[in-house]
């Protein structure tokens, strides 16, 4: 036996099968059966190969389900050699063979080669495996030049890739295009909508699946209450749920995931914790997203807590994932000392290497805590290249704390990333104008307008009385609009009197003390607040939903 080699208890009694000369019936069950275990073990590739030998001796080389099975156990043996050689051996092969060396060929990086042999049960294993647009949309080509292009799991598969890659225009038109749209689309369409955060038209899909009498799946609640959770749509999420009780689904932890992760990003967060305790097993999925639910609501030492509990209690080892959970818990309750602690933990006791995620949440927790020298050097050391959230995050945080210089340079490599998102933009003739730089503030504005930049709107929503009022900045669309306008000219009087006082260090001379007002206090959040007190009785809680996309 090669040393560190794991010693599988099955092999013994395999052997032992042959010593008392069995039939080959039963061979062939205890074939399959050890090939079914050593899928699902840390195997060497030795024990593979003498699986192969024995099937050859007992004279099951054609067996086409033994065969398939051996392709699969050489491919997690990353032998993909050996798999194909297994594979050309089966004389008549079905859409299980063909799937089993599609997924060798995917899983062991080498996806082109795979679309040698595919046929339309095939195609969606390598579109899925697709991480590139480029390699999708030459999968697509293919697709349809060998008329798979109608395949229910094709279709669905390039829905999917080409939602995750950004490009949800193209799964539109690819789910238009398709006559029949069974559950495996619509699953795959409701989410693509959801990844996109347009919850909108993944409701319609999910209504338009009720009415044309098709049942969804657990797959479809998750994607659903995925765009509960965007949309903060406590209501619908609530009807949602209720229909995952009656079903039964409400104890499958993916789901239970999806729903504790609706009700903590809707502010509800004893009714994630409610949904986490009753549930009897909880994996590391759920236990990530119910952390992930404190730190979300302002609760992160609850979240470290909760945390802590897993570890030392539950016994489970934290992934990557996890530590995002743990990093933005401290990051919300602003445990700098915690966060750098955990983080460290990560290679030294967990083996992990931490990845952009982890570094993105330390770097907006050392620019928010004001130490931006740190942040700054973890951006220039860490073994990735900075994304534009990253930078955005430190950006913001140089607005917070007046730094001219790092906020420049900042900005200067998001104009570089994106220039034609007008929030850098925004964010850095800001700090000018803080500074009281009013000609840099002016070369920004010309920026933009030479790149044809223009600050995109913000909108809010609001429910009342079953019905959705939105509303833009100094919005005058709405029919009660005289009284909307009293209502926000009494809170605005009232604010006054509490103390509040406009910043007038981000307002050009040339501005009126009138204009002032209307730009500071007549927004898209204010409107809406005036329109709920006329609408209901006092002492209700006011929810706004403000967005900028």
């Amino acid at each position: 036996r090669p040393p560190n080699m794991p010693i599988l208890h099955p092999l013994p009694t395999f052997h032992s099968l042959f010593h008392h000369h069995i039939n080959t019936t039963n061979t062939e069950f205890a074939l399959s059966s050890l090939l079914t275990f050593c899928t699902k073990q840390p195997l060497h590739p030795l024990f593979a190969s003498q699986l192969h030998a024995r099937i050859i001796l007992t004279g099951h080389q054609h067996n086409r389900f033994l065969n398939t099975k051996l392709v699969h156990l050489y491919s997690k043996c990353n032998m993909l050699l050996h798999a194909n050689t297994v594979f050309h051996t089966i004389q008549h092969h079905d859409h299980v063979s063909w799937t089993s060396i599609i997924a060798a060929f995917a899983q062991n990086g080498r996806p082109t080669q795979a679309l040698l042999l595919p046929n339309c049960f095939t195609f969606a294993t390598v579109i899925t495996a697709s991480t590139h647009l480029e390699q999708t949309a030459s999968f697509h080509a293919h697709v349809v030049h060998l008329g798979c292009h109608s395949n229910q799991y094709v279709v669905s598969s390039l829905i999917d890739s080409y939602s995750k890659s950004g490009k949800l225009n193209h799964s539109i038109l690819i789910y238009n295009q398709t006559l029949h749209r069974d559950v495996v689309l619509l699953n795959s369409m409701i989410a693509a909508y959801s990844q996109n955060l347009r919850g909108e038209e993944a409701f319609q899909l999910f209504v338009q699946m009720h009415t044309t009498g098709q049942c969804p799946t657990d797959h479809t609640y998750s994607s659903i209450l995925n765009s509960c959770a965007t949309l903060t749509a406590l209501q619908q999420g609530r009807q949602v749920h209720s229909l995952i009780t009656k079903i039964g689904s409400d104890t499958n932890v993916f789901v239970a995931s999806s729903l504790v992760d609706m009700y903590s990003k809707c502010g509800n967060i004893d009714e994630a914790r409610r949904i986490f305790d009753q549930l009897p097993h909880r994996n590391s999925i759920l236990w990530t997203s119910m952390i992930t639910g404190y730190a979300h609501c302002g609760r992160g030492a609850d979240g470290l807590e909760l945390f802590e509990q897993l570890v030392k209690e539950q016994g489970m080892t934290p992934d990557n994932i996890c530590f995002t959970a743990v990093l933005t818990a401290c990051n919300h309750a602003g445990f700098v000392d915690r966060a750098t602690e955990y983080f460290n933990k990560m290679g030294m006791e967990y083996g992990l290497t931490p990845q952009l995620d982890q570094y993105a949440c330390m770097v907006d927790l050392y620019g928010k805590t004001g130490q931006l020298i740190k942040a700054k050097k973890m951006l220039e050391d860490m073994p990735f290249e900075p994304n534009a959230v990253m930078w955005s995050s430190f950006l913001g945080s140089c607005k917070v704390y007046a730094q001219v210089d790092l906020g420049r340079e900042a900005a200067n490599h998001l104009f570089k990333m994106d220039p034609y998102n007008a929030a850098p933009y925004v964010t850095m003739a800001n700090i000018y104008a803080e500074a009281g730089m009013w000609e840099e503030v002016l070369q920004v504005r010309k920026l933009m307008r030479e790149n044809g930049v223009k600050k995109t709107a913000g909108w809010s929503w609001i429910e009342v009385d079953k019905g959705v009022h939105v509303f833009s900045v100094s919005d005058t669309s709405h029919p009660r609009l005289q009284d909307i306008y009293v209502e926000l000219n009494k809170l605005t009087l009232e604010m006054m009197e509490a103390g509040y006082m406009h910043v007038m260090k981000y307002v050009s001379e040339d501005n009126t003390n009138e204009c002032i007002l209307l730009k500071l206090v007549y927004t898209g959040f204010y409107l809406p607040s005036a329109s709920f007190i006329l609408a209901t009785i006092p002492k209700n809680v006011i929810k706004v939903i403000f967005v900028l996309k």
